[in-house]
Parts: C-alpha cells; structure tokens; sequence
C-alpha cells in the first residue's frame, strides 16, 4: 500500500524513494519543469518545478515525497513566479518562435503558454551566439540554449560520450561542444545518441527534416503541455496527429503582437 501527500487538494500515492515531480507526474498531475527528466539524476537548475511544502517553498524534481506533506503548485503566487522565470529565458536567449523549426514541439514555448505569457516584460539581451552547422547531420544553434544541461547529461550519463559540457560562470555561463576545435563534427555525436534527442527548445536540430510536421499539427499545438502525463515522450514530438487536427491553432509565440488564434473552421 502506497503513502500519499496531498498535491493543490488532491491525494497523489507514492512509493518510497519517488520525488514530488515522480508521484506527481505518475498520477497525471503536471508540474511545470524543464530541467527534469526522468530518465537523469535531478538537476534543479530551472526552478520551474518550485512548490511550497508545508508553506516552505522546494524545487519539487530534488524532494522526495513523505506520507501526510501538503504540497502546492498551482497557485497564484507560484505561477507569478514561473512566469518571472520563463520571460527571463526567452529574453537571455534569441527565442523568435514564428521562423523557430521547434515551434510548436517546444517545452519553453508551451510552458510560456500554460503560464499565460503574454509578453517578454524584461529588455532583451540578444546575445551573438555561434550556430554551428559542421556536422553533417546535425545543427547548433546557441542562440536558443536555456542551460537547463539535458544535453550535457544525456551524452555524459547515457551516451558515455561527454560531447556537450557548460563553461563560464553567472551569466557568461555557455554551452560548448567537447572538441578541440568547439565543433560537432570533431565528436562522435551520432543521430543515435539519447543527446540527440533531449533538447526541449531548437539547439539541437536534425538537418534535412525541418518543418516535415506543419505548425499547427505538432505536440503541444494539439493539446497543451499540462495534458501530457510525461512530456518527454520523443515519438509524440516526431507523430502529426491522425486526421491532421490543429487543436486551437496556436502557431505563434505567446507574446506575439501579430498572434491570431483560429478556431477549427479556420475563422
């Protein structure tokens, strides 16, 4: 018989040894995240996945669930926070999401979309990231990289490759490729590797297969980020759904000035 915790009123099971974010994640409740997955060690650098713990606040991905605690998340005063967060993201980084190959199958887009932001609120930064296209199958683009290590931790964990790495300290803090020459194509980087796939934003593009989904059939286009139980699922991100429903439309990004939202007769 499992324990509980009670998570925004409602009673979530747990087995020993599960975080907040697994027992949640487990019964179908969605805690926003985007450092996390399950698959790696907890990281609990994005601090998207922050709740109150019996009135103290935790990032849920490194707490590990006890029987009686009384968890929140969806609060106002969290989402304010996660808002805060994702606006400081999308302005440290060059997230133009129309002309965005991951528009649409992106975790910080929908994020932003669950959260309600509606615009950027801080001065962008523009920072001038290189785009490496050196390898042959595969493109970097730095300008979208949000830190949040998945890379780094699958190609170290999973691959056993150490392709990806993080330099710099506070805000000079940069993603680099583990090469001599700072370029994929001097790794062993392979379309094969867990790395490949892991990258919730538009940094690690597969080339010669942009746009084979049409914005608007894509992941979170036809449903929103919090009806998926886990996120991570890669075959949903790469699989238009059957018969081509668009869901509500949304194809621009949250805090667009130009965004329309059609409904499914396309008014």
């Amino acid at each position: 018989m499992s324990d509980t915790f009670t998570l925004d009123g409602r009673e979530i099971p747990f087995e020993p040894g599960q975080t907040i974010i697994q027992a949640a994640q487990a019964a179908g409740a969605y805690i926003p995240h985007l450092c996390y997955h399950p698959e790696f060690a907890p990281h609990g650098s994005c601090k998207l996945c922050t709740v109150k713990v019996d009135g103290r606040q935790i990032a849920s991905c490194t707490m590990r669930a006890a029987a009686g605690m009384t968890v929140e998340s969806d609060t106002e005063e969290l989402n304010a926070e996660r808002r805060s967060l994702t606006q400081m993201l999308f302005v440290e980084g060059n997230h133009f999401c129309p002309s965005c190959e991951k528009s649409g199958d992106c975790q910080l887009q929908a994020t932003a979309y669950h959260l309600g932001m509606m615009t950027p609120h801080y001065d962008h930064f523009f920072p001038n990231r290189p785009v490496d296209a050196s390898h042959p199958d595969f493109l970097l683009d730095f300008n979208r990289c949000i830190l949040c290590s998945l890379c780094v931790r699958a190609s170290r964990d999973v691959d056993g490759k150490n392709v990806f790495a993080l330099g710099g300290r506070g805000i000079k803090t940069h993603l680099l490729v583990d090469a001599e020459s700072h370029q994929l194509a001097d790794t062993d980087f392979a379309s094969g590797d867990k790395a490949a796939e892991v990258c919730p934003v538009g940094v690690i593009l597969p080339k010669r297969k942009g746009f084979a989904v049409p914005y608007g059939q894509r992941t979170f286009d036809t449903k929103p980020i919090a009806d998926y139980v886990d996120v991570h699922l890669d075959s949903a991100r790469q699989t238009p759904p059957a018969g081509g429903d668009a869901g509500d439309g949304r194809v621009c990004p949250p805090y667009s000035r130009n965004c329309a939202t059609q409904d499914r007769e396309g008014n």
